[in-house]
């Protein structure tokens, strides 16, 4: 699932910027991954739904608000869209924070991607790395704040691993705060004992043949 964010900070109130990125009718006017919004008479809200059309696309989608903190965080979400080579669900995040001279916005766009497009991960990609900047510049036009500034883009990327690959094997990676493991204890070999070398056998006596009896001797 490619994933790309950028940072800006818009000359304009956290209220203002969220006003207008709360109401999808002005997705269109500012934001390459919304082609057309019908008019709808809904306000923003979670689960509330809009009638919208992707670029490159002529069917009709939903694009449903699947998230909603006022002033805090904003998601919009659109159907899933197939094609010969997959499927893919769109998703827009923004998150804004006060600053002392306006507004810092973290744009996040997901593209969960299903089929052969999994392969195409690394296009999605570049695509919204070249779109990004581009759109939050348009939209610090639509406010009236020409000169926001570009913080990060993309702030990080990350994509699917390739069916084809060998997964890496797991690793753990200790907090920072974790205190050291302690030390194994070293385990020392027992000694084994000394092969000693068998005993020689002593040597026999060797057999000392009898002494022949003597015949007597005859007399004289």
């Amino acid at each position: 699932m490619p994933e790309i964010s950028v940072d800006v900070h818009i000359g304009r109130s956290v209220t203002e910027v969220y006003d207008f990125l709360s109401d999808a009718r002005n997705l269109p006017l500012w934001f390459s991954g919304v082609d057309t919004v019908a008019e709808g008479s809904e306000p923003a809200g979670p689960g509330v739904t809009h009638v919208y059309r992707f670029p490159g696309r002529h069917r009709d989608q939903v694009l449903q608000c699947v998230a909603y903190v006022p002033g805090e965080h904003l998601v919009f979400r659109g159907d899933r869209m197939w094609n010969a080579l997959g499927a893919q669900t769109p998703m827009y995040s923004f998150t804004l924070s006060a600053r002392p001279r306006g507004t810092l916005l973290r744009l996040t766009v997901q593209a969960r991607l299903t089929g052969a497009l999994t392969l195409l991960a690394p296009v999605v990609a570049m695509a919204w790395r070249r779109d990004l900047p581009r759109d939050v510049r348009r939209l610090g036009e639509r406010l009236g704040a020409p000169h926001c500034h570009v913080i990060s883009a993309p702030r990080r990327v990350r994509l699917p691993i390739s069916a084809s690959a060998p997964a890496a094997a797991p690793t753990t990676v200790p907090p920072a705060f974790a205190p050291p493991a302690p030390p194994r204890p070293q385990l020392r070999p027992e000694p084994r004992p000394e092969a000693r070398p068998a005993p020689r056998p002593e040597p026999r006596p060797a057999s000392v043949p009898a002494a022949k009896e003597r015949a007597p001797r005859s007399a004289a």
